[in-house]
C-alpha cells in the first residue's frame, strides 16, 4: 500500500514539474480560454478592448480574502492589463513593465505577484505606492519550453477591494 502511495505522489509531482509545457500544447491546439483584453471600471462597466487609457483595474477574487488585510482599502489604475509580445524565438527572455498608478486615498501596497506558471518570473515596487504615484510590475517570460501562441498570466494581490487583479500577456513562439 505504501508502494502505491509512493508511486501516485510521484506521479502527480511529475505532472506538476511539466505543467508549463502541457499548458503550451492546449493552448497551441485552441482549447485554452482566449483572455478579453478590456478593464472593468469603478462603476462596473466595461472598457473598450485595447484601450490603453488609464481605466480603475479590479479583478475576481480567487481565494476571497485579500494578502493584506491589515492595509486600508485603495484604488488601483493599470496602464494597460494585457501585452502582446507578438512574434519571438523559441528561447527568447522577454519583459514588459504594467505601470500602476495608486488612484485612491491610502497607500497601496502590492503585497504579491503570482504568476501562473514557472516560465514567468515576477519582480514589483515593494514599498508603499503614496497616492497619485507611480509603480511597476514587471514580468519575465522564458520561452524555452514553448512553441505556437501562448497566454499567461500573473495575479496581483494588493490592498484593493477585489483582489487578485489580474495581468496578462501573450507571444507567438517561433522555432
Amino acid at each position: 500500500m505504501k508502494k502505491t502511495l509512493s508511486v501516485i505522489a510521484l506521479s502527480i509531482i511529475g505532472f506538476g514539474l511539466v505543467s508549463c509545457k502541457k499548458e503550451n500544447k492546449e493552448t497551441a491546439t485552441g482549447t485554452e480560454t482566449a483572455t478579453v483584453d478590456s478593464t472593468v471600471t469603478a462603476a462596473g462597466s466595461m472598457a473598450a478592448p485595447g484601450d490603453s487609457a488609464m481605466a480603475p483595474a479590479t479583478a475576481e477574487a480567487a481565494t476571497g480574502a485579500a494578502v493584506t488585510p491589515n492595509q486600508p482599502l485603495t484604488t488601483i489604475a493599470l496602464s494597460e492589463s494585457n501585452f502582446d509580445f507578438g512574434k519571438i524565438k523559441k528561447g527568447d527572455k522577454v519583459e514588459h513593465v504594467y505601470e500602476v498608478t495608486n488612484t485612491g486615498s491610502n497607500p497601496l501596497v502590492i503585497s504579491e505577484v503570482k504568476p501562473g506558471c514557472g516560465c514567468t518570473a515576477p519582480d514589483f515596487t515593494k514599498e508603499p505606492i503614496m497616492p497619485g504615484k507611480k509603480g511597476k510590475i514587471t514580468l519575465h517570460f522564458d520561452s524555452s519550453n514553448f512553441d505556437g501562441n501562448v497566454n499567461k498570466y500573473a495575479d496581483v494581490f494588493a490592498n484593493v477591494e477585489k483582489t487578485p487583479v489580474k495581468l496578462t500577456f501573450t507571444a507567438n513562439i517561433q522555432p
